[in-house]
């Protein structure tokens, strides 16, 4: 009897509340934003004890890598087109797509001197100047209509070579590859060295950055957690050290 009473006071006594198990996100981040994700992604498992896996890549080769069943969660886009594709052809969920930035164009070089912008466009002393994938990278897409506004893009498109992604472009100036580059103000923001030419933002279209929960995210608490860290203040001060407008109107 004694020993059943004691099962049964057991019994009544409050189950200890069960830990909070901390996640993995998977987020494919435009190459553009590699370093300024790289610091949100630490911020964030900080603040929540969740992790971050990030894949970098341009925007139009990951979009690609979504619609083939790529397991990410949460898609950071160069674009504002492709979020919003991706709702539309099934793969976001509606009413997640939010600018988490707006990127800025520069003329970038490692050596020569481009800060009269347009006046070096014109010297044509140069053999090869890099932009990203027009078809694929909204900052390539930027840079061929920064030349045509300029009236130069005829004279130069056989001096263009183009990476895969900004981050190609880029690492193409940094090693001598190319003399010159349009690449973004974020990865030459804080650089200690070389020359820039920050573009005239009345000669591109805004480069609106969308983000979206994918529906592979949309139950993943780590995810849905990111999505919310990524509108913080936290995140925003981050993202505006690195360059970048943080709406649209930026």
């Amino acid at each position: 009897m004694r020993i059943a009473r004691l099962v049964l006071l057991a019994g009544l006594v409050p189950a200890a509340p069960l830990p909070a198990f901390a996640g993995t996100a998977s987020v494919a981040v435009a190459a553009n934003f590699t370093e300024a994700a790289k610091e949100i992604a630490a911020a964030f498992a900080k603040e929540t004890d969740h992790e971050v896996q990030l894949s970098f890549g341009a925007t139009g080769a990951l979009y690609a890598q979504v619609t083939q069943g790529a397991p990410f969660q949460v898609f950071l886009a160069a674009d504002d087109a492709r979020p919003a594709l991706a709702v539309t052809e099934g793969y976001g969920v509606e009413g997640s797509v939010f600018t988490y930035a707006v990127g800025k164009l520069a003329l970038y070089s490692a050596s020569a001197d481009v800060t009269g912008g347009e006046a070096a466009l014109k010297t044509e002393t140069f053999d090869k100047i890099a932009i990203a994938n027009p078809e694929t990278a909204p900052y390539g897409a930027a840079a061929v209509e920064v030349m045509e506004k300029l009236g130069v893009y005829e004279v130069l498109k056989t001096k263009i070579v183009q990476g895969q992604s900004i981050a190609q472009a880029f690492q193409f100036v940094e090693t001598g590859n190319a003399e010159l580059g349009f690449v973004a103000l974020a990865q030459v923001v804080n650089a200690t060295g070389g020359s820039r030419w920050d573009v005239p933002q009345d000669l591109y279209e805004p480069i609106r950055q969308d983000a979206v929960l994918l529906k592979t995210g949309a139950d993943d608490p780590a995810a849905t957690a990111f999505v919310d860290f990524l509108k913080t203040d936290e995140a925003k001060a981050i993202i505006a050290k690195y360059g970048y407008g943080i709406d649209a109107g930026a």
